[in-house]
């Protein structure tokens, strides 16, 4: 049975798509703990995070480094804050949240409701800061 997110790399769950490549998709999260909060996903379907195969595992940072750079330029905040969890989607995944401390990645937290206007800001801003990177 296909994750969530396999359903959103695929287009059946519409997504406020940041970045993409043969290997992974970039999308904000929709419950996000505050605006610019992106999650990265391997397109092939691996539960555990470090059950990716080495070559994804480094290539997952380094797809995630300039849009962590872009989040940074576009929310105030100290850090792009990084972090796997794994426990909601069965699905392996990266958080980026732009951050000002660490309970800032306190996942227990109640998470923001943005409307749609709110999200399309967001991923307008990050792709905004990432075309102006080169």
């Amino acid at each position: 049975m296909s994750s969530i997110f396999s359903k959103i790399i695929v287009g059946e769950i519409p997504s406020y798509k940041i970045a993409e490549n043969e290997m992974f998709y970039a999308f904000l999260d929709v419950f996000p703990l505050v605006a610019g909060h992106t999650l990265i996903v391997p397109k092939k379907e691996v539960d555990y995070f470090f059950d990716m195969e080495s070559n994804q595992l480094s290539s997952i940072l380094t797809f995630a480094k300039p849009i962590a750079d872009a989040i940074q330029k576009a929310f105030p905040c100290k850090r792009c804050g990084i972090s796997v969890i794994g426990l909601e989607v069965a699905h392996a995944h990266l958080h980026l949240v732009p951050i000002n401390s660490a309970d800032d990645l306190n996942f227990t937290r109640a998470k923001l409701s943005l409307t749609q206007e709110e999200l399309s800001e967001s991923q307008r801003k990050i792709i905004a800061q990432m075309n102006n990177n080169g």
